[in-house]
């Protein structure tokens, strides 16, 4: 890569970064072996890794950092060349300009290459030694295949077998040494413009002045009613919130969305900043730096403040699971401090003040925060309408506290919680190994204690990544027990293949509701709870839930290797895509029943390759059925009758499910069509909204009744169910006519032919669904892509910014179709209408 890509990228009479010019070679002892690692705080942070080469700076991001764990891969996207003095950069790149946020000089030294650098380079396999600040030792760089239609040049960075690697279990070196090896600063420091924090502290007791970049007002609490002069308290008990089975109603209460993640206490005394558990443990270290850097900037001598840890999904909504793997894996970039009350500020006990006065202080004393610190707003709505909203977005739930109350540490009712699927913790009793991979496991047995007693609530055998199963298997091993630790006789079916353990460790389950005989249905792991004592753990009441007042359909479908991971991202196995359709199964049904199907495959899951199948596989079920084309006797499709056969393609490893238009009574006239909206490269998620009410107008203008869906991929279908009398081609030829009228009236936003080049910044208005033989994807199927996406069919009214094409996952449908008052598509067969062409409809 050249360094012309590197200029024209960049404004420089805005951006403080160096202009790119081509440097000589240096020659001698220094000759071309300069290499520098930046820890770079962009839309995500990542650690760019550069070394000289040809008179620049190869360049690298790397998403998670270096790790000097030996063989633990990191990913490396390669970018364009940097100059030679890039090297000593350190700065914030402005808003607007590409590339912003700040820049921190991590590490700095030589490099040695082993063998031809260039060649290597070449090649796609660069090994070298470095000798930095920070990192030492043997390195490589490998490139990685390039699969079709990928744009990005991606590498791995990994730490070769030498004195200077780590174990799994040693200190990461980005947590143990995140500061500048220039100025010593934190990358919160840089961002605000700020010296190091150890050159400006001010004298012990005293407070300091508040330095330039600081955010938040001070405000005076001394006027509030309730509070009162104290001195800053180690720790505050938290109060605990209520489960109760529907929001309260009525004025005196308000509404906050609940937090998915850890609940913490932050305590700032004269600059200091620690972060407490629950139960009072310190875990200041555990987040890494940037919630720290961001309390340090407050302008107040002393302050507790309470709130909740969490990381956020790519929808925008907080992910325990999210949580839990970037702590596992060592991540620190994406975890946020939601400020939700405040207890104490500069000598003022507040615990005696009305909610909303704490709240209105602690929102002026957040202004101007930066991403790790948020103000966590509440609602004044009828407590059943906000939770209504939270569950269709499938949120965990809400949060509702009476307005004028004062602080009370404990569980009590002035603080309740409402939830939009069951979930709790459980005690961790034993697992089952998995059948997939001796250093991992299948499942957690789970417990809960009543009246002192442990009780047996079933297995969990879903939710959990390739990752956190080993992980577990490694952190189970020291509990071992040859005992049971319930407190009742098990069954052999209970105890089969089971690992007992002592009661030391709580998980967070996600499951469906209770059977009969009080086990967890339908349950997914979310993550180890190691802020809670096992011996608090017991049963809790159950949220309403229209889901478990329905008997769950019957299913005799046996799987094996119920615990091979389908999604190794998302942790959904294939006992987990199992208990998906089964939840899913009632609504689906008309979708995919009695239709020629085609499938997409992967026998081991969606990283190795996937196939698209129509056709028998050797080892199908019987549950499959195959039925004869009547106009080609000798080809024989996929379908299905019942939930069975479902998952009968579930143990055959499909992955996406995709009928047919038209259903096996009369295969040659459809009952449905599609418009499938994709958009090229640049084209925004409003833009695509605006094109789905469009084709709506389109429909509605010919008689039809537009359904709509997200697709689980990059953009939507709008779907109509038309009464079968047309037959396929006068089917597609309307389906043209109105994509090609959307490309004609409006040539800049839209297109209708599937050439690639024309696509850029516009929308493929897809109308080849409709025709004979062609199909998309189902509503409510799993789509092969990471985090486990699905096809979900929304109200128009819910298409907006909170939703886009992959927002409903395997894990967060449950909970939204548990809570949502009717089925979206609910009337979808009886509105279909004689299909029409230019406003006259035929068929009749």
């Amino acid at each position: 890569m050249a360094l012309e890509t590197y200029n024209r990228k960049r404004d420089f009479k805005v951006s403080p970064e160096p202009k790119g010019t081509l440097s000589r070679p240096r020659k001698g002892k220094a000759a071309g072996n300069g290499f520098v690692i930046q820890k770079h705080d962009a839309t995500r942070l990542h650690y760019d890794f550069r070394l000289e080469m040809d008179g620049v700076l190869k360049s690298w991001a790397v998403t998670r950092g270096p790790s000097l764990v030996p063989g633990e891969k990191r990913l490396a996207v390669h970018v364009e060349d940097h100059p030679l003095d890039y090297g000593g950069f350190e700065g914030t790149i402005p808003e607007g300009n590409y590339g912003a946020g700040a820049v921190l000089l991590w590490d700095r030294g030589t490099w040695r290459p082993i063998g031809d650098p260039r060649k290597g380079y070449r090649k796609g396999h660069l090994e070298f030694e470095l000798k930095g600040d920070k990192l030492e030792g043997r390195w490589h760089l490998i490139r990685m295949g390039r699969k079709e239609g990928e744009k990005r040049e991606n590498w791995l960075l990994i730490k070769g077998e030498d004195e200077f690697a780590r174990g799994e279990g040693d200190p990461d070196i980005l947590e143990e040494m995140p500061l500048s090896v220039k100025t010593g600063r934190t990358i919160g420091e840089i961002r605000g413009g700020r010296t190091p924090a150890r050159k400006r502290r001010s004298k012990a007791g005293t407070r300091a002045d508040p330095e330039p970049g600081s955010t938040g007002a001070d405000p005076d609490v001394s006027k509030i009613r309730g509070a009162r002069k104290a001195g800053l308290p180690d720790f505050v008990g938290p109060q605990l919130a209520t489960l109760v089975k529907s929001a309260p109603a009525g004025k005196r209460w308000v509404h906050e969305i609940k937090i998915d993640g850890y609940r913490l206490q932050a305590r700032i005394d004269n600059g200091k900043v620690t972060l407490l558990t629950r139960t009072g443990l310190d875990w200041t270290r555990k987040f890494g730096d940037d919630i720290v850097a961001e309390f340090g900037k407050l302008s107040l001598s002393g302050a507790i403040i309470d709130g909740e840890v969490a990381v956020e999904a790519g929808s925008g909504a907080t992910d325990f699971s999210l949580l839990q793997q970037d702590l596992s894996e060592g991540r620190l970039d994406r975890f946020t401090f939601h400020a939700f009350d405040l207890l104490h500020l500069d000598g003022y006990d507040l615990t005696g003040a009305a909610l909303v006065r704490r709240k209105e202080a602690l929102e002026r004393l957040l202004a101007g925060s930066g991403p790790a610190l948020r103000y966590s707003e509440h609602f004044g709505d009828e407590g059943g309408l906000v939770l209504k909203h939270a569950c269709r977005l499938s949120l965990e739930g809400i949060v509702s506290k009476i307005a004028d109350a004062p602080y009370r540490p404990g569980r009590g009712r002035d603080w309740v919680k409402s939830k939009c699927s069951a979930r709790q913790e459980f005690v961790i009793a034993g697992y089952a190994p998995s059948s997939v991979n001796r250093k991992a496991i299948g499942s957690l047995v789970m417990g809960y204690y009543e009246k002192g007693r442990l009780r047996h609530a079933g297995r969990v055998g879903t939710g959990y990544t390739g990752t956190v199963a080993q992980s577990l298997f490694r952190r189970l091993d020291d509990i071992r027990t040859d005992k049971s630790p319930f407190d009742e006789k098990l069954t052999a079916v209970e105890k089969k293949d089971v690992v007992f353990l002592r009661p030391e460790l709580v998980a967070e389950v996600e499951f469906r509701g209770w059977t009969g005989d009080a086990h967890i249905r339908h349950a997914a792991f979310r993550g180890l709870r190691e802020d809670k004592d096992p011996r608090e753990i017991i049963r809790e009441g159950e949220p309403v839930n229209a889901a478990q007042d329905r008997k769950p359909p019957k299913r005799t479908v046996s799987l094996t290797h119920p615990d091979r991971l389908y999604w190794p991202d998302a942790g959904v196995t294939k006992a987990g895509l199992a208990d998906y359709y089964t939840e899913v199964w009632r609504l689906m049904a008309p979708f995919v029943v009695n239709r020629p199907l085609a499938l997409v495959r992967g026998p081991d899951g969606i990283e190795k390759p996937l196939f698209f199948q129509k056709h028998a596989w050797k080892g199908m079920t019987r549950n499959v059925v195959l039925v004869k084309d009547p106009a080609d006797p000798g080809e024989e499709y996929i379908s299905i009758r019942d939930l069975d056969g479902l998952l009968g393609l579930v143990q055959g490893a499909t992955l996406e499910v995709h009928p047919w238009g038209s259903n096996l009574d009369d295969w040659e006239k459809p009952d449905m069509v599609n418009i499938d909206l994709d958009p090229g490269e640049g084209v925004s998620w409003t833009e695509i909204i605006a094109a789905a009410h469009e084709v709506k107008r389109r429909f509605e203008e010919m008689g039809l009744a537009p359904f709509v869906k997200t697709s689980g991929g990059k953009g939507l279908h709008v779907v109509a169910p038309v009464k079968p009398k047309a037959e396929w081609p006068e089917v597609k030829a309307a389906m043209k006519a109105l994509a090609d009228g959307m490309a004609g009236d409006t040539p800049d936003k839209y297109v209708s032919t599937i050439t690639k080049s024309k696509r850029t910044g516009k929308i493929l208005i897809d109308y080849l669904r409709n025709g004979r033989g062609n199909t998309a994807v189902a509503p409510y199927s799993t789509r092969a892509r990471p985090g486990a996406p699905v096809s979900m069919p929304l109200a128009w009214d819910e298409l907006g910014g909170a939703i886009g094409p992959n927002y409903f996952t395997v894990d967060n449908t449950p909970a939204r179709i548990a809570r949502q008052a009717g089925d979206p598509w609910g009337d979808f067969r009886k509105a279909e209408a004689p299909i029409g062409f230019g406003g006259k409809k035929q068929g009749r």
